[in-house]
């Protein structure tokens, strides 16, 4: 994850108070100064005016009279009682007269000083500068009149500094003005810093995810309602998050358990999602071990797997793919038939999933056998049934003790045709239809007690004996007909082939809190050990031409296997060493479990 380091920073509030304040104080010094700047020019020409209308007084008066410059200071004095120096000069700037210089020294041409030069261009002006004679600053006002330039003249001490100085209330009123500023600034910084720290702090526990309490105290304004509504948004999201999550947790377990193997990779071949059957499943297909998804592509047999990929995942334009592209095909390998399955995705990840179909083959090729089996188990009593019925039309003079012998075997074939399709017709509703057969409480020794009175007649013909052992109450939840048949076809198959004489057994040898457990045994012939494993086939029989001639329909045992099944039994068969054979079975107590 990529860090990020930043040097110490101030506050935004603080930068924030700090920027604005020094904008506001820059404005309030910039606008002192333009008013100080007024306000002393203002009072420069209200001091100006006063010495102006000195300097024209005296001028009218040195006009009027030539004489009157050797009476100056008592000129002077007549018009104004301030300290005045009055300077007469000449328009060339040659000093005529000041009644401040003694006369014993002359003075220098004028001419060059700003306040005569300001004179000369607009009839009159003013300066405040040091003297050049007397070393001190004045307030100087000069003013030209036809044949002279009078300057007067203030010297710049405390009082003429006074007059010129800015009036204390302009001070103070900017620096109050300054004082409430900084004061707005300090209350609108840190108002709008509360509600960018609230921010912050919502923003720094939501990355860490340890938000958990949502009420944060925001300012009333536009920052605090897109503060709210950023909160509202990371709620809906957070919601939203955990909702995927979950999602993501289900589908995740979903495809774990699927019942096939799939894995996602990344356009970059880089496994995403990988399930444990993937693993298994390459394995079994591959000659060597692997222990990573990506060891799908090295798989020989799966190479056209691998051209698809390669000839559409290097296509770079996407705009004009399909949605998806897909790609099948069928590998069998080590006794297992599997479908294998790619799909590209447009945005160039792709998805490989491998299905185990080897039971779906063999239910597909054991279907088709049966239909075999069936056509040929069909075709010998319609064919027998067939040719007895055409020997009796075709011979219309048979003698009638022929005729009954053909139509008695034509019945027995009849019989046992209708007992072929009725076998069928039970195995298909065990195999297609569960739900068709009812459930109910079954007691399973009145049940096998009904299956000997009803087979006392076969018994008594072959000179059985059947032994039953099997407690009071004992019950299961199921399927009368199909319980009834379990018993009724193992007992039809010890009388078919244990021979006459031999006895049958069938005993209830233990009970749990599930199941019970029996025992169906004779002591009769048997059958050889490798007949054993194929007992419970549709139409396997050990002696084909002793079963037809029984009557047997091929499917007896077959019935008893998938009604145990029904009942969410197992059963298996073994050979008695005292000869004969055992039939053991469970049954589930209830069959929902």
């Amino acid at each position: 994850m990529r860090q990020f380091f930043r040097k110490p920073r101030i506050a935004f509030h603080k930068s924030l108070f700090f920027f604005g304040t020094g904008i506001f104080m820059l404005f309030i010094i910039s606008a002192f100064l333009y008013q100080y700047n007024r306000e002393k020019s203002f009072r420069e020409q209200l001091l100006n005016d006063v010495l102006q209308s000195y300097n024209y007084t005296l001028l009218q008066n040195i006009e009027n009279d030539s004489t009157a410059l050797t009476h100056l200071n008592k000129l002077i004095s007549s018009v104004s009682d301030k300290d005045i120096r009055v300077t007469v000069m000449d328009i060339a700037g040659n000093v005529i007269s000041d009644n401040k210089h003694s006369g014993e020294e002359k003075l220098n041409n004028h001419l060059d000083r700003p306040e005569v030069k300001g004179a000369l261009k607009k009839g009159e002006s003013y300066a405040l500068r040091n003297s050049d004679t007397m070393d001190e600053p004045f307030f100087y006002a000069a003013k030209m009149s036809d044949h002279y330039i009078i300057r007067s003249a203030l010297p710049f001490n405390v009082s003429t500094k006074s007059y010129l100085s800015v009036e204390k209330r302009v001070i103070v009123f900017f620096v109050v003005m300054g004082l409430c500023t900084l004061a707005m600034m300090l209350f609108f910084s840190f108002r709008l810093g509360n509600a960018i720290s609230s921010l912050r702090e919502f923003s720094y526990k939501a990355e860490s995810d340890e938000l958990t309490d949502l009420n944060f105290n925001l300012p009333n304004n536009d920052l605090g309602d897109i503060t709210e509504h950023i909160i509202r948004l990371y709620t809906k999201l957070s919601q939203a998050k955990k909702e995927l999550s979950l999602e993501k947790e289900k589908l995740s377990k979903h495809l774990q358990i699927s019942k096939e193997g799939l894995a996602v990779f990344s356009a970059e071949k880089q496994a995403i999602f990988t399930n444990t059957l993937f693993i298994q499943y390459i394995n079994v297909i591959s000659d060597k071990e692997l222990s990573s998804p990506e060891g799908v592509f090295e798989i020989s047999e799966l190479s056209r797997i691998k051209y698809f990929l390669n000839l559409h995942t290097q296509q770079t334009n996407t705009s004009n793919k399909a949605e998806y592209l897909s790609e099948n095909m069928l590998v069998n390998k080590n006794g297992k038939t599997f479908h294998v399955e790619c799909i590209i995705f447009q945005d160039g990840t792709f998805e490989i999933s491998i299905t185990n179909i080897t039971q779906q083959e063999e239910e597909t090729r054991l279907k088709r056998q049966l239909t075999q089996n069936v056509a040929h188990e069909l075709k010998t009593p319609v064919s027998s049934i067939k040719g007895f019925l055409e020997t009796i039309i075709d011979n219309p003079n048979i003698d009638p003790q022929t005729q009954r012998q053909f139509i008695e075997r034509s019945y027995t074939q009849a019989n046992r045709l209708t007992g072929l399709l009725k076998d069928i017709s039970i195995l298909n509703r065990i195999d297609e239809a569960h739900g068709q057969f009812e459930k109910e409480t079954i007691d399973l020794g009145a049940l096998v007690n009904e299956l000997l009175m009803d087979s006392a007649t076969l018994l008594e013909e072959k000179r059985m004996h059947a032994t039953v052992s099997i407690p009071e109450h004992t019950v299961i939840e199921g399927n009368a007909l199909l319980a009834y048949s379990i018993f009724r076809n193992l007992l039809d198959n010890s009388i078919n082939y244990a021979g006459e004489g031999k006895n049958i057994s069938i005993r209830c040898y233990r009970q749990d809190i599930d199941s019970v457990y029996f025992s169906f045994s004779d002591n009769g012939c048997g059958v050889e050990e490798i007949h054993l494993n194929r007992l419970f086939e549709r139409f396997y029989r050990v002696d084909k031409g002793r079963s037809r001639k029984l009557g047997g329909t091929g499917l007896g045992l077959a019935i008893v296997k998938n009604a145990v099944h029904f009942h969410k039994g197992e059963i298996s068969a073994k050979i008695r060493p005292e000869g004969g054979l055992e039939f053991l079975f469970s049954l589930k107590k209830s069959n929902n479990k």
